[in-house]
């Protein structure tokens, strides 16, 4: 697997390369967002950590401009307590963030909880189908109405889960460890944050409902038709 670090501050990016290579990934940097972007779209890589504050282009405007060619997993780096620009990146397409300082540690947990998720598995089933809804777990591939859709990583793993317990409710701390490969946080919307856009995706039902529920208090239910 090979790992693209996109951040301007290049002690930080180099100890993390290290850390990643003795963890057995490939690792290459690009320390500016013009840079990264081009990297990020050449094809060569399974996943970008890309840091949200780069001078010039800054990690948001690269991952809009990824994401306007792209669908590989992005995990954002941000500032510790950042909420607009933690949201911000969720809603143009992020993956999953990690607020800095980060340990390498924490960083490898959470990338390889993304690429987990990304690799084909033998166990899935072939095809998930609810109402308009159709998914193919192996390939990744979701279709609404017969109609390609557009999902990121995250967004086609939490809809996986959801569509496999179709008609029952969902909590959040079941879709993030299931989706995201960890805990819920205090205070962490990442989840209300990505179904809010899979529902935009969606679009409504014959009856005008939404096909993502929202349970308060409890979590999510995909609805069965």
């Amino acid at each position: 697997m090979k790992i693209l670090l996109v951040d301007d501050d290049v002690e930080l990016a180099g100890m993390l390369q290290s850390y990643l290579e003795q963890e057995g990934y490939e690792v290459g940097v690009a320390n500016d967002g013009e840079r990264g972007v081009t990297e990020a779209l050449s094809g060569r890589y399974d996943l970008v950590v890309l840091d949200v504050m780069m001078p010039g282009k800054n990690g948001v405007d690269a991952l809009r401009e990824v994401r306007m060619h792209s669908r590989i997993p992005v995990l954002m780096l941000t500032a510790k307590g950042d909420d607009v620009d933690r949201i911000l990146g969720l809603e143009l397409g992020a993956d999953d963030y990690v607020p800095k300082p980060c340990t390498p540690r924490e960083l490898v947990a959470r990338i390889r909880a993304i690429l987990r998720r990304t690799r084909n598995s033998d166990d899935k089933p072939s095809v998930l189908t609810v109402g308009q809804l159709t998914l193919f777990p192996e390939k990744r591939i979701a279709y609404w109405g017969g109609q390609p859709l557009d999902l990121t990583s995250t967004e086609f793993s939490l809809l996986e889960v959801l569509a496999a317990h179709a008609g029952r409710v969902v909590g959040k701390n079941e879709l993030s460890e299931a989706a995201l490969g960890r805990p819920l946080s205090r205070f962490d919307r990442s989840i209300d944050v990505h179904l809010s856009s899979v529902r935009q995706k969606l679009g409504l039902l014959p009856d005008g409902r939404s096909c993502i529920l929202t349970v308060r208090g409890r979590g999510y239910q995909l609805v069965k038709e």
